[in-house]
């Protein structure tokens, strides 16, 4: 399904074995990882997807957030979901380019990494947990 020559550009993965190291380290993280296609569209050479996953952080997950820098979160046993949208690049029927847009805040929240603010808190109750 993944072309030797694969690429993405968003998350600075090369080839099949840049792949397989990238789900290796996905699934010691989250190893209930659950992924719902919500939407797909092709035309052409192209796929869309937005895809909603969920799973458990059981294991040691690395992360990147901009106030911080790069960081290891020990295992939470939480539960996070969040939304990503790619679009694949489709030669000979195998994915040779994957662009992805991330909605991490969510699951930021629900690992305890950030907080609402006390405005927040009062403009969003709904949302706090």
């Amino acid at each position: 399904m993944i072309a030797p020559d694969y690429f993405d550009p968003s998350l600075q993965v090369q080839g099949r074995e840049g792949i397989k190291q990238l789900m290796t380290i996905i699934f010691k993280a989250v190893p209930d990882i659950h992924q719902v296609i919500e939407d797909i569209i092709a035309e052409g050479d192209k796929v869309w997807v937005r895809l909603k996953i969920t799973g458990t952080h059981k294991g040691e997950l690395s992360i990147s957030l901009p106030s911080i820098g790069r960081m290891t979160l020990p295992p939470t046993g939480k539960k996070i979901t969040y939304t990503t949208v790619q679009m694949w690049h489709i030669v000979d029927g195998k994915v040779t380019e994957s662009w992805g847009v991330y909605d991490m805040l969510d699951s930021y929240k629900q690992l305890g990494l950030i907080e609402h603010t006390e405005k927040a808190k009062k403009l969003f109750p709904k949302d706090v947990s």
